[in-house]
């Protein structure tokens, strides 16, 4: 009998990747996985199928670029790894050898946000904008460890390259109850419904978003979450929608520096579409090096926790049109 999972139980993300490749695998026979040395959860498919897996050692930039001559040989490729190298050092390979000739290789990876507490070096906070200023780039934030191998699934027909950004993986919050919400690349989910004042999120902060709008509950608030997974292609309809139907308030909660993040590509979509907001505030990482912590320590540090949060909305709530 398979095993189930209910909001509010934990999962190791890392486990859903490898299991899911690991089944993938047979589906695909030209389904590869490479890793810059952090291959402990691709062991899975590497006992699996042994010929398709390559541990490249810490060489992140040989890794992408390995993964890109795959690709031209008409192969899957995944790379596995952390996202701070991924992202910045491989930067260059990620632009030149895979968005340019628009290859299906997927890069997924952990320490999304500020995640595991390693220091500046080792939080990936830049890296959404970075991604999602790519050409062809399709870019993906998830917080329910359960929506990681729907994901990973989806991306195996995709004909450009994806995106797939994780927390540290070993510890999440299952968000969902599994068939609740049609999971679609490109499609935002509505986690709560709400009028009077929408939260847009992704990743790490979707279940503090969540939290918040079931502690405003509790006064007689009305709030709107919007899961918004995918950065790129962004969800303009589902925008525009919640504009129409929460009083044009609008609060952007993420685990990122607070410019370059959702909180651009919404107002991107706000300014291009002319959609009149009675409000619209960014909760995120502030322009400085965050330090050491606990993240839940470090959003509450840089102003972007839980009760900044409700405190945020509950500013928005109060604006007149």
């Amino acid at each position: 009998m398979p095993v189930t999972f209910t909001f509010g139980e934990m999962l190791s993300a890392r486990s859903v990747i490898g299991s899911t490749l690991a089944e993938l695998g047979d589906e695909y026979p030209n389904l590869w996985v490479l890793t810059p040395d952090i291959g402990a959860t691709l062991v899975e498919f590497r006992d699996k199928f042994p010929e398709r897996f390559l541990d490249v050692g810490l060489a992140e930039q040989a890794c992408v670029g390995i993964s890109a001559g795959l690709a031209y040989d008409g192969n899957i490729p995944v790379v596995s790894g952390m996202l701070p190298f991924l992202s910045m050092r491989a930067l260059e390979q990620v632009r030149t050898d895979v968005c340019y000739p628009n290859l299906p290789v997927k890069i997924i990876g952990t320490h999304g946000g500020l995640v595991g507490n390693g220091g500046s070096t080792h939080y990936a906070v830049e890296d959404l904008a970075l991604m999602c200023a790519l050409t062809n780039m399709t870019v993906t934030s998830i917080g329910d460890p359960l929506m990681v191998g729907e994901i990973i699934r989806q991306s195996m027909t995709m004909q450009g390259p994806i995106y797939i950004r994780l927390a540290v993986g070993k510890k999440d919050m299952v968000l969902y109850e599994p068939g609740e919400h049609d999971i679609r690349i490109g499609k935002g989910i509505v986690a709560r419904q709400g009028t009077d004042a929408t939260i847009f999120t992704h990743g790490t902060t979707v279940a503090q978003a969540i939290q918040a709008a079931d502690d405003l509950a509790q006064d007689g608030h009305s709030v709107r979450v919007v899961d918004m997974f995918t950065l790129k292609p962004i969800d303009d309809e589902l925008i525009a929608q919640c504009a129409a139907e929460t009083g044009g308030r609008f609060v952007v909660l993420e685990d990122h520096l607070s410019y370059g993040g959702l909180a651009t590509r919404i107002a991107d979509v706000v300014a291009d579409r002319g959609i009149h907001l009675t409000s619209f505030e960014r909760l995120g990482i502030p322009q400085v090096y965050a330090g050491f912590g606990e993240d839940e320590q470090l959003r509450d540090k840089h102003g972007y926790g839980l009760s900044a949060t409700v405190a945020a909305v509950r500013r928005a709530i109060a604006a007149v049109r």
